[in-house]
C-alpha cells in the first residue's frame, strides 16, 4: 500500500514519477518530484504545493499536469522545451499555470508535451514539437497551447513517446507526431525527413472506441472498443502489442484474450524502449 493515501479518485504515471489525486482535490506525488531541482526524490506521497480544486490529472516525462474544476491547467517540473505552458523555458518546483487554457475539461502528456482537450472539442499542445507532436502544422516548440488541427468533438486525449492521440465522439481515433514505427496507426512508417505527421491522420479501421492509451517510452497506442476488446499498434518489440508477436504493425491489432475491458493504460522503460498495458476488466 503507497504510505498515507485514502480517498483517491485518480492516478497517473510519468517516467520516473507517480501521482494520486485525493477526494478533496489535493495532489499527491512520489519518485522524482518533478519539482526541477536535484536529488528531490521521496519513497512517499508528498502534496503538490498549492493546488486544490483538482479534477483530472497527468504525468509527463520530467512535469506533472492538472486540470481544475474552474478549467485552468496548471503544470510543474522541468521546462526545457516549454512543457509548463506559460510562456517561458524557467523550470518551476510549484505549478504555474498554463497560459490561456479556460474550459479544459481533460488532460494528458508525452514526454515533454503537454495535451489538453476543452470543452467545445478542441485540443490543444505545448511543449516539444520536433516530431510535430504539437499536432498544429509546424515542428517548432511553443511554450504556449496551440491548437491542434482541424480536430473537433474530441472527448479525450493520450500522450505516447512523441506522438498524440485523440478519440472523437464518433468512436474515431487521430494522431499525430512520430512515426517511425507506425505509431500513427495509419498504415504507414515515414521513413525520412522529420519522420513524422504534424496533423492528425486517422487510425485505420478503428470505430466504436471508448478510452486511448499511449505507451510512454515504446512508442505504441491502445484504444478501447465498446464490444470491450482492445487494440494497439506501433511498436511491438517487447510484446506491446498483446498480440502474441514481437512484430510492429502499422495499423490496429487486437490484443489476445482480453473482452469486457472498461480502461486502458501504458507505461515504459525510459530509455530501454520496454512498453507495457494495463487494462480494467468489468
Amino acid at each position: 500500500m503507497v504510505a498515507g493515501l485514502t480517498g483517491v479518485t485518480a492516478i497517473a504515471g510519468g517516467a520516473f514519477a507517480a501521482y494520486a489525486l485525493e477526494k478533496d482535490g489535493t495532489v499527491w506525488t512520489w519518485g522524482d518530484l518533478n519539482n526541477g531541482t536535484t536529488n528531490s526524490y521521496s519513497s512517499t506521497p508528498v502534496r503538490v504545493a498549492g493546488l486544490t480544486g483538482v479534477t483530472a490529472i497527468a504525468g509527463g516525462f520530467e512535469a506533472g499536469f492538472a486540470v481544475k474544476k474552474d478549467g485552468t491547467v496548471w503544470a510543474w517540473g522541468y521546462n526545457y522545451h516549454g512543457q509548463l505552458g506559460n510562456g517561458t523555458t524557467t523550470d518551476s518546483s510549484t505549478p504555474v499555470r498554463v497560459a490561456g487554457l479556460t474550459g479544459a475539461t481533460a488532460i494528458a502528456a508525452g514526454n515533454d508535451t503537454g495535451y489538453a482537450v476543452k470543452n467545445d472539442g478542441t485540443v490543444w499542445a505545448w511543449g516539444a514539437n520536433y516530431f510535430g507532436q504539437l499536432g498544429n502544422g509546424t515542428t517548432t516548440d511553443s511554450s504556449t497551447p496551440v491548437r491542434v488541427a482541424g480536430l473537433t468533438g474530441a472527448t479525450a486525449v493520450a500522450g505516447s513517446q512523441n506522438t498524440g492521440y485523440a478519440l472523437k465522439n464518433d468512436g474515431t481515433v487521430w494522431a499525430w507526431g512520430d512515426n517511425y514505427i507506425g505509431q500513427l496507426g495509419n498504415g504507414t512508417i515515414t521513413s525520412s525527413g522529420c519522420q513524422c505527421s504534424n496533423t492528425p491522420v486517422r487510425v485505420a479501421g478503428l470505430t466504436g472506441a471508448t478510452a486511448v492509451a499511449g505507451s510512454f517510452a515504446a512508442g505504441a497506442g491502445y484504444a478501447v472498443k465498446n464490444d470491450g476488446t482492445v487494440w494497439a499498434w506501433g511498436a511491438n518489440a517487447s510484446g506491446e502489442l498483446g498480440n502474441g508477436t514481437t512484430v510492429n504493425s502499422t495499423t490496429p491489432v487486437k490484443v489476445s484474450g482480453l473482452t469486457g475491458v472498461t480502461a486502458i493504460a501504458a507505461g515504459g522503460a525510459g530509455g530501454l524502449g520496454l512498453g507495457y498495458a494495463y487494462a480494467i476488466k468489468s
